[in-house]
């Protein structure tokens, strides 16, 4: 039987709650570059276990022993286990059966470079998962799945299992913000300053949603906010994003960001001789790839904050550590220093928005589909209402005392 303590498991499910976010702007999502499309729906796999079993087994060589299906959006994942001796039990690999979504398929570019990215950083010595190769020795394999008229072809991959406990089921505390913190920074450098692939090119996604300089296209979802007060702290995020932030991106430092750090994405193991409040954590574990972009470092940490807020008990105080941890591998300037508080402000409400839109699409899924609305709507408006420079100097003044500490 599957360990019932696997909460890497529990991440592949949750991390895809996320992805509901996504899922109606397969356009931008399957796009390098070109013009905004029109809201899609995504054409997600079907497959029975018997047949994920058959697929596993005839691409990649594996013997199945064990399958389970795992909740997804867009996509289609399996919790596979595989024996590498017959009759012996305890000799077995766990792994993750991902079938790709037709639309997403159809961008194989994209998808390499990610899987490549993963099997870069692996090497560098950080916590992501890397695909079992097929038989015939690649990375992915692009599949005929269906019969007649409904045969689709979908991108499919089997990664390595990775251990831990996602860091929403932790409470956190300052050390593992830090390393948070830590993480991204280390992560987004290492990448632009070691990684080199012909394919990279496709990191250039023109009109991502995700990315955070397309904050200006939000204009086209607002609607889904109705008129409420919400909608109005919204519309002021991105008239200033367009006033503030747009004319100066040629100021901030570029780089290729992860563009999803979040609590559901990162996996930790913790000490367990710790009691939960003093808990001293360690990230076993990177997910998620697929929101992977050319961006900025100021981007990167600006998404860690505002998904550490999310669970935090006292999400104002968040940025302060988080801050710290980033400026310990790469300090901001200026200039990216005072960009930050919108930044935060403006991934809320790319979050915000794009649930509201898909949940007038999908409303089946509004309980997966407000998991951040739940908070996240508290959140802006508490910034919103405390302001900027107090917010500020909350999060600065926690960052430099570890920084003084530091020069101690």
């Amino acid at each position: 039987m599957f360990c019932h303590t696997n909460c890497y498991l529990y991440s592949i499910e949750r991390q895809n709650t996320n992805k509901i976010f996504h899922s109606s702007f397969s356009s931008e999502h399957t796009m390098s570059s070109g013009d905004n499309k029109q809201l899609q729906t995504l054409t997600k796999p079907a497959l029975h276990e018997k047949e994920a079993i058959e697929l596993t087994e005839r691409v990649f060589g594996l013997k199945v022993s064990e399958i389970r299906a795992l909740p997804s959006y867009d996509d289609q994942n399996f919790h596979v286990r595989v024996t590498r001796k017959e009759g012996i039990e305890d000799c077995a690999d766990d792994y993750v059966l991902k079938i790709i979504n037709s639309e997403d398929s159809q961008n194989p570019e994209l998808i390499e470079v990610q899987t490549r990215i993963m099997i870069f950083l692996n090497a560098e010595g950080f916590p992501s998962a890397v695909p079992h190769l097929t038989k015939d020795g690649n990375i992915m394999s692009l599949e005929s799945i269906g019969t007649g008229s409904l045969t689709k072809k979908y991108m499919v991959r089997l990664l390595t299992y990775l251990p831990g406990t996602p860091l929403a089921k932790c409470p956190t505390n300052p050390q593992i913000l830090y390393e948070i913190g830590k993480l991204a920074a280390r992560l987004d450098r290492v990448l632009s300053e070691k990684f080199h692939h012909p394919l990279v090119k496709s990191l250039h996604r023109g009109k991502f949603i995700w990315n955070l300089a397309n904050v200006p296209l939000l204009d086209q979802y607002i609607h889904a906010l109705g008129q409420s007060e919400y909608r109005e702290v919204v519309s002021q995020v991105i008239q200033q994003f367009k006033e503030k932030i747009l004319p100066n991106l040629s100021n901030f430092r570029a780089c290729i960001n992860h563009g999803d750090i979040n609590d559901h994405n990162i996996l930790v193991d913790s000490n367990p001789a710790s009691s939960l409040e003093t808990a001293q954590y360690r990230v076993s574990g990177i997910l998620d790839f697929s929101d992977m972009s050319y961006g900025y470092y100021v981007f990167e940490v600006a998404i860690a904050i505002m998904y550490m807020m999310i669970e935090s008990k006292d999400p104002l105080s968040v940025g302060g550590h988080v801050l710290a941890g980033f400026e310990s591998i790469v300090p901001l300037t200026p200039e990216e220093r005072g960009a930050l508080f919108l930044l935060v402000s403006s991934r809320f409400s790319q979050s915000l928005v794009v649930a509201a839109h898909t949940l007038q699409l999908y409303p089946e899924n509004q309980e997966y589909l407000m998991i951040t609305a739940r908070v996240g709507w508290k959140h802006l408006v508490q910034l919103f209402e405390v302001g900027q420079e107090a917010v500020e100097k909350i999060w600065f003044e926690t960052a430099d005392t570890y920084a003084h500490a530091a020069r101690a």
